[in-house]
């Protein structure tokens, strides 16, 4: 939808109805609400590159299973064929003659493995492979959930942190424009100008550095959900976030050990190791293989016989294929070899993985407690920082303070704003990371977010 609107003079109807007609359309070009992180999650799913990759590489795995099962099961094929050949022959130094000899042919085969011991191992790895796989694609998924709700609270985190730095801009030019009148007028010295005028030099530096933070993360979040990052939802002020359920480690440990992703898809890993050291060994056994044919064949004759003579037959034979591999240079054993250090190195990789969730669902939930007694401790200091900020300000007046503490405590407030902020969002991801390493992150995590969020306000409507 576009809006054209002409600058000028007001018609008779007065420039107010104008001023609302532009603000009617506005609403009905710009959304209503915010956008979730449910909203972003389901971007994400679709235009993920990351994800999109993941989800391919399941359902080329998938097709392990119907591969390994032809090895199973009959092959059948059939042929033709047709000659022609022409040419000159004597007969007992008679003169040349042209002559014409014609064949053609068809068959029908088939072939039944009876027992191939390879192909049944063949057939079960390709089962491990894909529950490896599916793992695999588990994680990503998960990993899918961290990485949006990650970019939503950085970008969330950037925003408040600019808001913080124009906040702390906007009270060092005030005091530094008090300070600029007190030593005009004698009440004040001029170095409390130079502070004021040194604090908000750095105020503006580091608004600009909160700029350049706040377009790194919205060009992060676009890169995974495709989309802008506007007008998202932050944290309810009073909200309360979930804990963890159970609320003892060891059963978060126990899940990790057992249903973490990376370790299901090692353990699976392994099993297919294991099942190709079988596989490499079944070289040694023989193979049993039921064959079948029928054909047809027709000839009008040859170019070596006098007499063309047309013959037509038609042939079935059934049988069997026995083979027995005797000796194939060491490379049956070398690849046993082969197979058995592949083995030994997935199960190093299955421990490893398990000791990695185990460490890592430990250091989430004791950074998930520690956060919670952070947000307390930060309430605490924001409501005390502001209290400190009004009665410095009183006490300037009055002249008992000097300009640098009222400075110094308005920073110490927008400090205290910005990390509880931040905390919050920093605790809320360990909850979240916590449940991915025990593999029980699900999208319903996500939409759990979405009741604690609110649109955020304005600032117009944050002004008392």
């Amino acid at each position: 939808m576009s809006v054209d609107l002409i600058v000028g003079r007001p018609a008779n109807f007065g420039w107010p109805l104008v001023a609302g007609a532009v603000l009617i359309l506005c609403a009905q070009v710009m959304p209503t609400h915010g956008q979730t992180i449910s909203e972003a999650y389901r971007s994400a799913l679709r235009q993920d590159p990351v994800f999109e990759s993941a989800r391919h590489a399941l359902e080329a795995t998938q097709e392990k299973l119907p591969q390994a099962r032809a090895g199973l099961l009959p092959t059948i094929s059939a042929g033709w064929n047709a000659n022609s050949q022409k040419g000159d022959t004597s007969f007992s130094n008679a003169p040349y003659l042209a002559r014409d000899a014609r064949t053609r042919a068809w068959s029908l085969q088939l072939s039944q493995p009876l027992f191939r011991l390879a192909n049944w191992i063949s057939y079960e790895q390709a089962d491990a492979q894909i529950r490896q796989s599916e793992a695999i694609f588990v994680q990503a998924q998960q990993d899918l959930v961290l990485r949006v709700a990650q970019t939503y609270f950085d970008v969330l985190v950037a925003e408040e942190s600019l808001e913080v730095a124009q906040a702390q801009l906007t009270a060092v030019e005030q005091q530094l424009g008090l300070a600029k009148r007190n030593f005009e007028v004698g009440v004040s010295t001029i170095t409390d100008t130079y502070e004021a005028k040194s604090r908000f030099d750095l105020a503006t530096s580091q608004r600009v550095a909160a700029m350049n933070d706040l377009a790194n993360k919205r060009a992060e979040y676009e890169r995974i959900t495709g989309e802008e990052a506007l007008r998202l939802l932050v944290l309810k002020a009073d909200v309360e976030l979930p804990k963890p359920a159970p609320a003892e480690l060891g059963a978060w440990i126990s899940a990790a050990r057992e249903n973490n992703p990376q370790v299901r898809a090692q353990l699976a890993a392994q099993e297919v190791a294991r099942k190709e050291i079988n596989r490499n060994r079944a070289g040694h056994a023989p193979t049993l293989d039921m064959t079948a044919s029928y054909g047809r064949n027709y000839s009008s004759g040859s170019l070596s016989s006098p007499a063309d003579i047309d013959t037509r037959y038609r042939s079935t034979q059934v049988g069997v294929q026995l083979n027995i591999p005797i000796y194939s240079g060491g490379a049956t054993e070398s690849r046993v070899r082969e197979a058995a250090a592949n083995y030994y190195r997935a199960r190093s990789d299955w421990e490893a993985a398990s000791r990695q969730a185990v460490t890592g669902a430990k250091q989430a939930f004791t950074a998930f407690d520690s956060g919670q007694s952070q947000i307390d401790a930060l309430e605490s200091a924001v409501e005390s920082s502001r209290s400190s900020v009004e009665a410095n300000k009183v006490s300037y007046r009055i002249g008992t303070r000097i300009n640098t503490d009222v400075l110094n405590a308005e920073q110490q407030l927008a400090t205290a704003q910005r990390d509880l902020v931040k905390t919050k969002y920093d605790t809320l991801m360990q909850g979240l990371k916590l449940k991915a390493l025990a593999g029980l992150l699900t999208e319903q995590d996500i939409y759990q977010i979405d009741t604690m969020m609110v649109r955020k306000p304005s600032p117009q409507a944050a002004k008392p």
